[in-house]
């Protein structure tokens, strides 16, 4: 059975800082995509940042220099550095996997930049 289990969130003021990370359970880990999305209220859901099998990275324009993605193969586990929060920031978090055609989600965590 495949999970991705996200953590981290939380609440934080305005330029404050948060690391979410993204437990996967069910896959060949080091071979899958991984990506982290986001959905704010009464908006779609969007690409934040991805990280490739081979350590590729790339970032919505709205959190570069912002946010970092990064992947630990040996702990299964993904990350995202999330640096100088701001209100516009807030949103459900969720990680995302992908090999070929195979993909899978994990339930989000939310994350509430507010003073």
């Amino acid at each position: 059975q495949v999970q991705l289990v996200e953590s981290g969130g939380g609440l934080v003021h305005p330029g404050g800082s948060l690391r979410l990370s993204c437990a996967a359970s069910g896959i060949i880990f080091s071979i899958n995509a991984m990506n982290w999305y986001r959905q704010a209220p009464g908006k779609q859901r969007e690409l934040v940042a991805g990280i490739t099998s081979g350590g590729n990275t790339n970032y919505a324009d709205s959190v570069k220099g912002r946010f970092t993605i990064s992947r630990d193969n040996a702990k299964n586990t993904g990350y995202l550095q999330m640096n100088s929060l701001k209100p516009e920031d807030t949103a459900v978090y969720y990680c995302n996997t992908r090999f070929i055609r195979e993909e899978h989600w994990g339930r989000g965590t939310l994350v509430t930049v507010t003073s």
